[in-house]
């Protein structure tokens, strides 16, 4: 598989790679099963980001109702955890089969012998833009990767009229450094690369932000080999 036409959006190109062969490809990598030393890599690098995330809204210490719109859910590494620490979570994907996934790991881990009770989080299907509601939090990961500036700077704004207190966003930056060295699509792993990889400016990012009405919060790099990270927390 090569990279698709141009003329494709990035949004027909995301959904069909995600319910094709790059399901199979990332649920491994956010799995625990076998991979190869790439795909380790990623999935190291990417749960550090969740887990970021995670020591950040546990160190407020107020996760417990609260509404958190997780957009850009895969297969629930971000949704199921904080549905286990008592938020009300409503999780969303562009990749129904993704979606599906995610469902029955949230199911297999409510079914296990004395697990801890916890509210199921709301999956559904649907791209970043047909989304809707208000909540609490709104977190975007790794997810505008694969959008250019100008329709990721769209995204966050329509993210942000969903957030009433915070908007937490994760893009590969954009720097000198990495775009010397990462060709466009080298973030994803296997010979076979089926979505264009954008980078984006932080300063791009934290403009858009800014207009919005937020303030960054917290903000950190996650590195690995092949994998990188700015994730920003703004609040209101």
């Amino acid at each position: 598989m090569t990279l698709t036409n141009d003329k494709t959006d990035d949004k027909t190109i995301v959904r069909d790679y995600f319910n094709a062969t790059g399901f199979d490809r990332w649920r491994r990598i956010y799995g625990d099963g076998e991979v190869n030393k790439v795909q380790l890599d990623i999935r190291t690098g990417h749960q550090r980001t969740v887990d970021t995330v995670l020591e950040w809204f546990h160190a407020d210490d107020n996760l417990a109702g609260l509404t958190i719109c997780d957009a850009g859910c895969g297969v629930g590494s971000l949704s199921i955890p904080l549905a286990q620490a008592g938020a009300t979570v409503y999780a969303s994907d562009i990749s129904e089969k993704m979606v599906g996934e995610a469902k029955e790991r949230a199911i297999a881990l409510q079914t296990q012998a004395d697990a801890p009770a916890f509210e199921m989080p709301t999956f559904e299907v649907s791209d970043l833009e047909a989304l809707s509601g208000s909540y609490h939090t709104v977190v975007c990961l790794d997810v505008l990767i694969h959008y250019p500036q100008d329709k990721a700077a769209d995204m966050i704004q329509h993210l942000s009229s969903l957030a009433d207190s915070r908007l937490v966003l994760s893009f590969a930056p954009k720097t000198l450094a990495y775009s010397l060295l990462k060709k466009v699509g080298d973030f994803f792993p296997g010979p076979s690369k089926a979505t264009r990889a954008y980078l984006h400016r932080e300063a791009d990012v934290v403009k858009v932000l800014t207009a919005a009405g937020w303030t960054i919060e917290r903000n950190t790099l996650t590195k690995t080999s092949f994998y990188f990270s700015r994730l920003l927390e703004a609040v209101r």
